[in-house]
Formats: structure tokens, sequence, C-alpha cells
């Protein structure tokens, strides 16, 4: 059953937008439930269907904090987590452990609010590196890094930014390649793994070398047992779109979802987030709502959830930069995702 608590009257008009489940069949299943939400609704008359089992594995819809800032400064974690709960989240991926958040909250409290309101704290990104020594980033204090994820009692740890240090040649990048090794391993003697979030420049090309992807040599140069990483499915996408071609117009195309279906085990999160194809956007999309945009997630959910012994190894983080209502972004999120039924 599903635990959502609130309606949301766009869910069945966004379903049938995407060509996932049918507008007369979620009205139907609406009118016979009576008092049932739409999203509970949806979903149960999905399954009474046989449309298939979820596509969303059990336990593994999170959501990135940041995407709620301006809920956590104004009201706390609590009342936040309080809405997570009733939307259906089950994980929180941190973006800083204050957030500016209303009154002072140790990572101990935040631990047990976190568990009080059923979701795990899964991860959470910090900086790379800073000119500020004392700065709280990997480079310049990662043992209090590591100190403040291990008291979360996180699993994963790790960075949304790029891998420039040192620059856009190869061996700059290589060279960023040994700190997420070494951060990695740090991360791997307390029981964690380090991950790189990516945005769309990891797509481009080396300036010295412009047949080489740099996200290719990230890939190459850091050791798959020490250093993993977060696909942004968003940013990954508008990789694609701005850099499908290399700077002397030859073409150059790849797909995300091949990245993650070569090497699965490397991607143990991912940033669901969505947006509408546009292509005089500087991007190629603009962000919007899960399940508002045109980024197929029935086909990139399922195509690594099939994968043999992949089902629950994957924990996906529903985010949106700039959401116009944040706790409605949340609700219609989670709903769309717990929505979504396998194809039979």
């Amino acid at each position: 059953m599903s635990r959502f608590s609130q309606p949301d009257p766009e869910l069945t008009r966004r379903l049938s937008r995407r060509g996932m489940l049918g507008v007369a069949a979620g009205a139907t299943a609406a009118a016979l439930l009576g008092a049932a939400t739409p999203a509970t609704a949806a979903t149960e008359s999905a399954a009474a269907a046989g449309r298939g089992r979820p596509v969303l594995p059990p336990g593994r819809l999170g959501i990135q904090l940041y995407s709620l800032r301006d809920k956590v400064s104004t009201l706390g974690f609590a009342p936040v987590f309080a809405e997570l709960e009733k939307y259906g989240y089950d994980e929180v991926e941190f973006a800083g452990y204050t957030q500016g958040s209303a009154g002072p909250i140790t990572l101990a409290q935040l631990k047990r609010l976190a568990r009080d309101h059923g979701l795990t704290p899964i991860g959470s990104h910090v900086g790379y590196y800073a000119d500020d020594p004392s700065a709280y980033t990997f480079a310049d204090n990662l043992t209090k890094v590591l100190d403040d994820a291990q008291a979360l009692g996180l699993k994963h740890i790790g960075t949304a930014s790029g891998p420039f240090r040192h620059g856009s040649t190869v061996d700059a990048w290589k060279r960023a390649a040994e700190d997420f090794n070494t951060y990695g391993a740090a991360a791997k003697a307390r029981g964690m793994k380090f991950y790189q979030h990516n945005h769309s420049e990891e797509f481009s090309f080396a300036t010295d070398n412009p047949k080489v992807r740099l996200y290719d040599v990230l890939l190459a140069e850091t050791d798959p047992d020490l250093v993993f990483l977060e696909m942004d499915i968003f940013w990954a996408y508008s990789g694609q779109f701005r850099f499908s071609r290399r700077p002397d117009g030859s073409p150059a195309p790849f797909e995300p979802l091949d990245y993650v279906l070569r090497q699965p085990h490397r991607y143990p999160l991912f940033h669901v987030k969505d947006g509408v194809s546009d292509p005089a956007d500087t991007y190629g999309y603009r962000m919007t709502d899960v399940g508002d945009g045109d980024i197929d997630y029935q086909r990139f959910l399922s195509a690594v959830t099939r994968l043999r012994g992949e089902r629950l190894a994957h924990h996906w983080q529903a985010e949106h930069d700039q959401p116009t209502e944040s706790f409605t972004f949340a609700r219609r999120s989670s709903a769309y995702l717990h929505s979504l039924r396998e194809k039979c």
C-alpha cells in the first residue's frame, strides 16, 4: 500500500503525457477507490491491470536536500523530514548538515531525526578543494569530512565539484583522479564509498587532445574499487546535447545510460532530475519536476534495475535545482516515480 497521504490532481495527466499509464485507467481506479489519493489510485490500478512490478525498487527512493534548502532554512529539518515521510521517501542525501537550519542541530540529532521519520541518510556532498586551507573540503580537511560522515552513518560520501582542480587537460584529470583515489581509499577504510557527481561539463573534451572525452579519463584513471560515480541523469543528457560533437565538428555521440550498463557497480547513486527538451537553451533542457519532462525514466530505471543482481544495488535521489515550490516538487516527483510499472 502506498504511504502517500496528500492528493495530486495532476498525476493522471502526467502519466498520460509520458505514455506510462492511461488516463482512463487512472480515473476509473480513482472512482472505484473513492477516498484513495490519485497517487495511490494510479499505483494500485497499474498493479490491478497487470502492468508488472514497480520500476522503482522498494526502499531506494531518496531526495537531495539541496532541493528543499528553502524549507530547511525556514522550518528546520524536523518538519521537512516529516513531509518527506508522508511523500513516501526512504532516504536523504545531504548538501551540508545545517543548510541554514532554523536553530542549531548536532549530527547525532540529525541522524536521530532522520531515523524517527523512517529516512536513511545515504550520502552527502562536500567540496573537492578550496583556496582556504581550513575549508571543509576533501582536499583540505579529509579527516573531519570522514569523521562527520561516519557520525551520521553514511554509506557514501562525495563531491559535486568537477575534477577541474588542475585544469582541463588529460594530465590534469589524471592528477584529479589521483586525488579521488586517495579520498576513496580513506573512505573505504571507514566502510564508506567516495563518489563524484557530474554536471554536463564532465562530458566535454580535453583541451590538449580534443579527441578525448574528460569523463572517460576519469573512469579510466580512478580505481573502480575506490572511486564511484553519482550520475546526475539530467546533466548527463545535457552533456549529450552539448558534447556529441568534438570542437572540430566531428561526431562524437554517446548515450549516458550506456556508461551505467557497462559498469553498473560504479554507479551506486543517481540524481533523478527531469527537463523539457529545448534546443534553444544552452544546456538543451529546461529543468522541471520529475515526470513533467522528456527524460524517459521508465526506460532508464528499468534498464538498470533489470540487470542481474542490480535491482537493489542503486539509490535514486530526486532533485530540482530551483523548484517553483519545493514541497510540491518533492511530493509530485515521488508520486510519479512510485507509479511507474514495468511494461509487460
